[in-house]
């Protein structure tokens, strides 16, 4: 059975933002994996791609999981894994409940925002993964990678995949309006708390615009 919590005790801007991204998502999660594969690319990338063996018994934190495909993935990727998803929108946790039922006793769902409450009732994990989540929380951005860096384990990892720029004016003021921000900001903010492992910034659509893939390791100065 997926073990599911809500996180509550929110500030009024977190619940703007929350009350923004459950009316974006209660449309858009019925057709979220039908049609984010056209353009949110990297996802399985990032996940082949952790420093960790298959047979590892790790724990994945993914914030912002929408409808737990990534998590799905981890859970063939990684048979011994456990994960954990959080997420503001109700409608994609929905969605995700049906996916995840197949390793559900591998799995928790956390309906909030992360950073708003700790999580300390529940074991650190090894990876903390942001999947196109970074660029669409705005101004709070900055508290999110903050708060990865503290909830990790000693020597944990930080896995980001999302947009990063785009040399068309246009197109970024059309994602601006879809909540989503493409100003090469993310990863002077993350080489700033992260210790970088590897990073590469990708073209889509023959260099319509680039996306951001990066690993960093919990910084444990940070306190």
């Amino acid at each position: 059975m997926i073990t599911e919590t809500i996180l509550s005790n929110k500030t009024s801007e977190a619940k703007n933002q929350t009350e923004r991204m459950n009316g974006y998502y209660r449309f858009h999660a019925k057709i979220y994996d039908l049609s984010r594969w056209t353009f949110l690319f990297g996802r399985r990338r990032i996940i082949d791609n952790l420093p960790f063996p298959e047979n590892a018994a790790i724990l994945i934190l993914e914030v912002g999981c929408g409808t737990e495909k990534n998590l799905a993935y981890i859970g063939h990727r990684f048979p011994k894994a456990k994960m954990i998803g959080v997420d503001i929108s109700r409608e994609m946790l929905a969605q995700a409940r049906k996916k995840m039922q197949p390793i559900s006793s591998r799995v928790q769902l956390i309906e909030g925002t992360y950073g708003e409450k700790d999580l300390s009732f529940v074991e650190k994990p090894d990876v903390i993964l942001f999947s196109y989540c970074l660029t669409m929380v705005n101004p709070d951005f900055e508290k999110l990678i903050e708060q990865a860096n503290y909830d990790l384990k000693p020597d944990g990892i930080i896995a980001v995949v999302d947009f990063h720029d785009s040399r068309f004016e246009s197109f970024k003021r059309w994602m601006s309006i879809n909540h989503v921000r493409m100003e090469s900001h993310l990863l002077p903010i993350l080489k700033n708390n992260f210790s970088e492992l590897r990073t590469e910034i990708l073209s889509a659509y023959t260099g319509a615009w680039k996306y951001l893939i990066i690993y960093g390791k919990k910084m444990n100065d940070i306190k």
